[in-house]
């Protein structure tokens, strides 16, 4: 009877095991389907003709023959709408005041909206923010500028409740020079934009152009790289050699249970308090930098990540069998010759494991780094520059994009294609954990 409950339990147990992993595979579908998907439009898209002119603009990429052969197709598509435009800013002169004051809103934003939409009419003088020099670069962006030209959203309000209503405003504009704006826009927009089907895999490493209207985040991903790696350069040593002195060396005591106690406790501190120990520690008290900077970032994380290193190198160390040990020092071997090349061996797919998930966090870490590394808006930092320069980083510039910057609606696609990155990256030191391990632990077998 007590074997059959036993054999019982085990399925329960089983099955349980089972359902808990397919739970988990399935929320982790739910989260991450959605950030691939739309990360993958920062990567492939519709771009109009005003993105492969900010291409040959600021990158110097394209063929500049077959853009000007493209443009001037353009243009014979977009030459009534200016046309119709300026036409009505001179007829909105000679209007009764009543009726100018009326329409001098309405054509504002008209005015406007053609301006974001194509881009500045050739001839006129150019602005000065790289944002203004181009139309929408991005055929679905186009479109919802064109529906803002358009027409006019006002809300409707009653008893039930309130909604949007979209006023066409050919309708306000009618017997007006600027009426055929309307037409055009609707019948010719995809003559007046060109749009094509685009595969952009240097977003990866181009930089942002006027705070990511444009351009990639190549800054982003390598500031990111920076400061993981600088990290674990210095968590990885610090996190080892405290693992062996508490497995090899200390004697269990007080101290030694202070340390452990000291070392738990680390890892349970929220992130934003180590960013401002870092602040405070690095950058004010030991003024290992001006100011912000790749190093007192990566300070900061390596405290960040310190604990785990410990554990998951202890927990390696611990589970060598005490035989290798025994046999070691049977053989002459001293207890240091012992650790380093008999049991540090042995535990090192443990310790490994533990050093990619260290970086994985570390990669993925915003609030340390606001206070000691990273900015909005950078240029790559050169290797030369880690120890005094700042830099961008995915986490704090995903935050930043999400949540401060002032055209939030317009940069979705690269809010969604930093968080894919940053995810992709966090993935591949996994899975290189992973692969890194296996193959130590058939070296040593083997």
């Amino acid at each position: 009877m007590r074997l059959k409950l036993r054999k019982l339990m085990d399925h329960a147990l089983t099955a349980g095991g089972y359902l808990a992993i397919g739970g988990m595979a399935l929320f982790l579908l739910w989260v991450l389907v959605p950030v691939f998907t739309k990360g993958f439009g920062a990567y492939v898209f519709r771009g109009t003709v005003e993105h492969r002119r900010m291409m040959l603009g600021e990158f110097n990429r394209g063929d500049l023959a077959r853009l000007r052969a493209e443009l001037a197709e353009v243009w014979r598509a977009r030459e009534p709408v200016y046309r119709a435009v300026a036409a009505f800013e001179r007829e909105l002169d000679a209007m009764p005041a009543a009726r100018r004051k009326a329409l001098r809103s309405a054509f504002r934003e008209v005015r406007e909206g053609v301006a974001v939409l194509l881009g500045p009419e050739p001839g006129v003088p150019l602005p000065a923010l790289t944002r203004r020099l181009y139309g929408q670069t991005r055929w679905e962006q186009a479109r919802e500028k064109a529906a803002d030209i358009l027409f006019e959203e006002t809300w409707e309000y009653s008893d039930a409740g309130s909604r949007r209503v979209l006023v066409p405003r050919a309708e306000q504009f009618e017997g007006t020079a600027l009426a055929p704006v309307f037409d055009s826009v609707e019948r010719d927009l995809a003559a007046m934009m060109r749009p094509r089907l685009t595969v952009y895999p240097r977003f990866l490493t181009d930089r942002s152009i006027d705070a990511h209207f444009f351009g990639g985040i190549g800054p982003e991903v390598l500031g990111t790289l920076y400061l993981s790696l600088g990290a674990m350069l210095v968590a990885v040593p610090l996190g080892i050699v405290a693992a062996v002195y508490f497995q090899e060396y200390a004697k269990e005591g007080p101290s030694v249970a202070f340390l452990r106690s000291c070392v738990n406790t680390l890892a349970g501190v929220p992130s934003v308090v180590f960013g401002l120990f870092g602040l405070a520690f690095f950058i004010n008290t030991l003024r290992v930098s001006p100011g912000k900077s790749v190093l007192a970032g990566a300070l900061t994380l390596a405290l960040l990540v310190l604990p785990t290193v410990i554990r998951a190198s202890e927990e390696a160390i611990a589970a060598v069998p005490r035989a290798f040990k025994e046999g070691a020092m049977a053989l002459g071997a001293g207890r240091f010759r012992t650790v380093a090349t008999v049991i540090l061996p042995a535990a090192l797919p443990g310790i490994l494991t533990g050093i990619v998930i260290s970086m994985g966090r570390a990669a993925g870490e915003t609030a340390p780094i606001i206070f000691t590394a990273a900015v909005s808006v950078g240029q790559m930092v050169k290797p030369s520059e880690v120890l005094s320069q700042p830099t961008p980083a995915l986490s704090w510039n995903l935050y930043n994009l999400c949540t401060e910057h002032e055209a939030v609606e317009e940069l979705r696609h690269v809010q969604f294609g930093m968080a894919a990155t940053l995810v992709l990256i966090v993935l591949a030191l996994n899975l290189a954990a992973i692969l890194l391990r296996a193959r130590v632990a058939r070296r040593l077998k083997g």
